[in-house]
């Protein structure tokens, strides 16, 4: 009897294991394509018993339909800058409580308190970079370090641009003088005149996102405007290549992890982004997806081959010329008619 009952207790403690894993629940997570380690998703789900549900999508626009349609379809989402800033003023954020996400205290100094989120309740910064131009080292003539070589004649058919009206819009900005972020008639219209002298002299060879990259690896240009991650992954894969945020200054973006209001599970949202935060867990989702890490810890664990990499992690001077997008949602239909413009000029 008593080997029956302990046999009994034995299967009885087996079964209740399996229940407190599940019992943990799940966290349902919304991300870009591509941007994370699978590795990461399944130690995360090792150590906490918690079921990541991972879900993608391609633009912030079409991320903030989800989020206001699909009320508790998601616990952590991935914006971009511009739209944290829009999503706490539509009150679609749950403030973190921080106490649950220690490792938070490694984000950069400079990256605490943004101005999408001043006063630093809604976001946990993920990964960051700038906006350059991507160039074949072979055919260049002379140095990379202004965005004049994208309208002037040398280069006529062989730049790709960016299919993003405030990249290509913002560029444009900063090499007339003006802020990426400006609102005034004339800097704009001077920006889109720029840019449709620059499509009808020939000089744009295609105006595309994601095939950037790896045209450029094909020599298929000679420039290229790509995101600094983006570049980074083509030069691992032609040495021809490099990289440089022109003196003008540009665009510096920041992904953040935040936990939209109708979330179902934020308990379990935070340990999520708290182990995002993890430094060694920041250093692979780093070494993955190959964009910069605001993580100061994680940055210690990879060392010189990322401190010494001005792609990944530009030196101060580079970033202090650089702004980040402030949301324009109330004035995106005047891009729109002014980026129509563009694309429309013959």
């Amino acid at each position: 009897m008593k080997k029956i009952l302990s046999l009994f207790l034995v299967l009885l403690m087996a079964v209740s294991l399996v229940p407190m894993a599940a019992a943990e629940g799940v966290v349902n997570v919304f991300n870009w394509e591509d941007y994370i380690s699978e590795d990461a998703l399944k130690m995360f789900e090792e150590e906490t018993g918690i079921k990541v549900n991972y879900m993608r999508f391609t633009t912030n626009e079409d991320m903030m339909v989800q989020v206001r349609t699909s009320t508790g379809a998601f616990d952590v989402v991935f914006p971009s800058d511009y739209t944290v800033e829009r999503m706490i003023a539509e009150d679609l954020l749950e403030p973190i409580n921080f106490d649950n996400v220690p490792n938070a205290q490694h984000t950069a100094q400079w990256l605490q308190n943004p101005s999408y989120d001043p006063q630093n309740q809604y976001s946990v910064p993920y990964m960051w970079g700038t906006v350059g131009i991507l160039y074949d080292t072979t055919r260049v003539n002379g140095s990379i370090d202004s965005w004049s070589v994208l309208f002037g004649e040398e280069y006529k058919g062989e730049v790709f641009m960016l299919d993003s009206i405030r990249d290509t819009m913002g560029l444009a900005l900063k090499y007339l003088g003006y802020s990426m972020n400006t609102r005034d008639p004339a800097a704009l219209q001077a920006a889109t005149d720029l840019l449709i002298k620059q499509k009808q002299d020939g000089i744009v060879k295609a105006y595309q996102v994601d095939e950037t990259k790896d045209k450029m690896i094909a020599g298929e240009a000679i420039l290229g405007v790509v995101w600094s991650g983006d570049a980074q992954y083509a030069i691992n894969l032609n040495e021809n290549l490099a990289y440089a945020v022109p003196k003008e200054g540009s665009n510096v973006w920041v992904d953040a992890m935040v936990i939209p209001k109708t979330a179902r599970n934020k308990e379990n949202a935070e340990k999520f982004i708290d182990f995002m935060s993890r430094p060694d867990i920041a250093q692979m989702n780093c070494e993955y997806i190959e964009y910069s890490s605001p993580n100061t810890a994680a940055i210690e664990l990879m060392g010189e081959e990322y401190t010494n990499n001005p792609n990944l992690n530009p030196p101060q001077e580079v970033i202090d010329t650089c702004e980040f997008f402030n949301d324009i949602n109330d004035f995106l239909p005047i891009y729109n008619t002014l980026w129509a413009q563009v694309k429309n000029a013959k």
